[in-house]
């Protein structure tokens, strides 16, 4: 036992090194292989700003990726803020391009009017916007745009919810399954594991079915009442993801099966085996006690034969349900979790057809860690009669999995690398830094947890002998006191409740007796703590603006690196002269913090004599023209008189974007003032 010890000890904290180092990367690499930008308008017909003689038939959008879009996710509103588009959206997509069209009303008068969309990317991210063109000549318009923005209000809260719950749910159900199938078979039988799996199983299914529902209002109106709208719901099943959370549902009813079966057949299957095993034992232990008994050697011998013809028949059928059941279960898992690959991050990019099956094999490594985690921590709790030998099992597959889930973090991080520096310039990095961190503790956790693990299995094997030897006098002074009341049944059922409160009693004073079982106890319950909050952050990283990083910019044939992050907000402080009387001022600008991701941009214009000054119409547009993208479009909230802000700048990618402000002074007068900015 001595000799041992000091194994147990050394080995976890290597491998935890290593573990880490490899999750620093692999979990970098794999979250910087998401950033990629979100879908951004990159043209439009009309053009932003344009002023057309004749109005048009149809507004068309044409986008950088493919887009989700339902039947309103375009609007045109006239002056008057009265919606002109009359039929479904038109999907015109083709030969690589993007493009979608809403036809107008006839006969449109003279004026300005304002498009409006929303839409949600390839990679599952909300993108919006807005832009206006005039019929005639400009007017003044009373058409607001929503301040909601695609993906947002209490439609996406509740989006962001049931995703998690999905997740845990996934989690919940595949590792409670491998748990049992490849930990602790006779946990099949073990009420507390089956409620988890159960729960599992329905957590995902009813997370699946509100998804489907939810995502008529969350890519389109937003409004909540839209998702029982049958059309909608329609429309949705056409898309990628509407397809992909229908073959969940279906792949769901064959895992129900697959838990019907696990918690019968399976569990009798492994019941009768132990039973038929400890009788065997029971049968050998009195043989030898009575020594004599059959020494010629002929009955025992046949006896010995056809016992062990039967054990051994009964464990093979045993091995071979085993066999089907973990086939199956893993059939069904990688397809439940291909519906995340196919619809998700891992869809779009270079390479799908390798990262698809990795994010899969991903996502199984989590399930089997987290879930088994929580798994042994029921186990734990609820049944203290879990043997150490399952705890170990345990331990090892974990491991396994953790160096999985570096492994395949590590190929996302050659797939697409990302910048140390957006770590601490972007949310999506300082959230990452946070799942780092909490990664980090996890493992800290699991290491004091692999050491418990190897101390109950020496004190287990010290007291296995005086555990026997105290249960067997325990039940030698039962059946004494059982045969003097044999005949009587009412007395013998009482002594026999007797015996089961005293045996359950043992178990649990032993339990609680038991300082390593105990300390095992804590660490895997921070462990199953810590790992709710990393699946949480993970949730929250799948819905937050990624930056295209610096060393991909720079290292492209014919684009200029990126620039670094500014240390202050962009400031613009331009001359304009839009002609006219009252056509001079200054346009002041400010974009904060400029830099990819979600900015606050303020305008202010004021006079000659540097006094607010109130004009009609204020729009700004940016465009990045070494990556084709854009302009995309800001129409700005009037605040007070001379004061316009927009809360939402989206920025996809950091570079030197070309800023386009416009400033109308009456209907028939405005200029646009250009200027290059860098934007980290």
């Amino acid at each position: 036992m001595t000799a041992t010890a000091p194994r147990i000890r050394q080995l976890p904290l290597v491998r935890l090194l290593f573990v880490t180092a490899a999750l620093v990367c692999g979990l970098f690499g794999t979250l910087s292989g998401t950033a990629s930008a979100h879908a951004a308008l990159t043209g439009s017909d009309p053009k932003d700003g344009a002023v057309v003689d004749v109005a048009p038939k149809d507004v068309t959008l044409t986008f950088s990726e493919q887009i989700a879009m339902g039947d309103n996710s375009i609007r045109v509103l006239d002056p008057s803020s009265k919606r002109v588009d009359v039929a479904k959206m038109r999907d015109l997509s083709g030969g690589g391009t993007v493009r979608y069209a809403v036809d107008l009303k006839p006969g449109l008068p003279d004026g300005t009017y304002t498009v409006a969309w929303q839409a949600v990317s390839a990679d599952s991210h909300p993108v919006s916007g807005a832009f206006t063109f005039s019929v005639g000549a400009p007017s003044e318009t009373t058409a607001t745009v929503p301040d909601q923005e695609a993906g947002g209000g209490l439609v996406g809260t509740l989006y962001d919810t049931v995703r998690y719950l999905s997740y845990a749910g996934f989690v919940l159900l595949v590792g409670g399954a491998a748990f049992i199938l490849a930990c602790w078979q006779r946990g099949a039988s073990v009420r507390p594991l089956q409620q988890l799996v159960v729960g599992g199983w329905v957590t995902l299914t009813a997370a699946t079915l509100v998804l489907l529902l939810l995502r008529t209002p969350y890519t389109g109106s937003g409004k909540l009442g839209d998702a029982f709208d049958l059309g909608g719901l329609a429309d949705v099943l056409d898309t990628k993801t509407g397809a992909a959370l229908v073959s969940r549902l279906l792949l769901l009813g064959a895992a129900a099966l697959f838990i019907a079966v696990l918690f019968s057949a399976y569990a009798k299957r492994v019941t009768e085996t132990e039973s038929e095993a400890e009788a065997k034992s029971g049968a050998d232990r009195t043989g030898a006690e009575s020594g004599t008994d059959g020494a010629d050697g002929s009955d025992g011998a046949d006896g010995e034969e056809v016992s062990g013809g039967a054990d051994s028949e009964a464990q093979k059928a045993r091995a071979d349900l085993t066999f089907g059941l973990g086939l199956g279960g893993t059939v069904v898992a990688a397809g439940i979790a291909g519906t995340w690959a196919l619809s998700e991050h891992a869809s779009t990019g270079i390479q799908t057809g390798l990262a698809m099956p990795l994010d899969v094999l991903h996502l199984l490594a989590v399930a089997a860690w987290l879930g088994g985690l929580v798994s042994l921590l029921t186990a734990l709790h609820r049944t203290p009669d879990i043997e150490r030998a399952a705890v170990r099992r345990f331990s090892r597959i974990a491991f396994t999995s953790v160096v999985v889930l570096a492994v395949t973090g590590l190929y996302q991080a050659w797939r697409q690398v990302g910048s140390w520096s957006a770590l601490t310039d972007t949310s999506y990095g300082q959230l990452l830094l946070v799942k780092v961190a909490l990664i980090a503790v996890l493992l800290c956790a699991a290491w004091f947890s692999r050491r418990w693990t190897g101390l109950l299995g020496e004190r287990a094997t010290a007291g296995t002998e005086a555990e026997s030897e105290t249960e067997s006098e325990e039940e030698a002074d039962a059946g004494s006191e059982g045969a003097g009341e044999a005949s009587d049944p009412e007395r013998a059922a009482q002594l026999a409740r007797q015996r089961t409160a005293l045996a359950t009693a043992r178990k649990k004073r032993d339990r609680d007796a038991d300082t390593e079982r105990s300390g095992l106890r804590r660490s895997v319950l921070i462990e199953a703590c810590v790992a709710l909050v990393v699946l949480a952050v993970t949730t929250a990283l799948t819905g937050t603006e990624p930056g295209r990083t610096e060393a991909k910019e720079a290292g492209r044939p014919g684009t200029e690196a990126a620039a670094p992050a500014p240390a202050r907000p962009v400031n613009l402080t331009e001359p304009f002269d839009a002609g006219g009387a009252n056509g001079k001022g200054t346009v002041r600008l400010t974009l904060d913090p400029a830099r990819s991701g979600n900015n606050l941009m303020h305008v202010w214009i004021d006079d000659p004599a540097g006094k607010p000054m109130d004009v009609p119409e204020v729009k700004v547009a940016y465009t990045l023209k070494s990556e084709q993208i854009g302009p995309l479009p800001i129409v700005p909230e009037r605040l007070a008189p001379g004061h316009w802000s927009a809360s939402s700048v989206q920025i996809p990618m950091p570079g030197e974007w070309h800023l386009q402000v416009t400033v109308r002074t009456s209907d028939i007068d405005q200029t646009t003032i250009e200027k290059n900015v860098k934007i980290g």
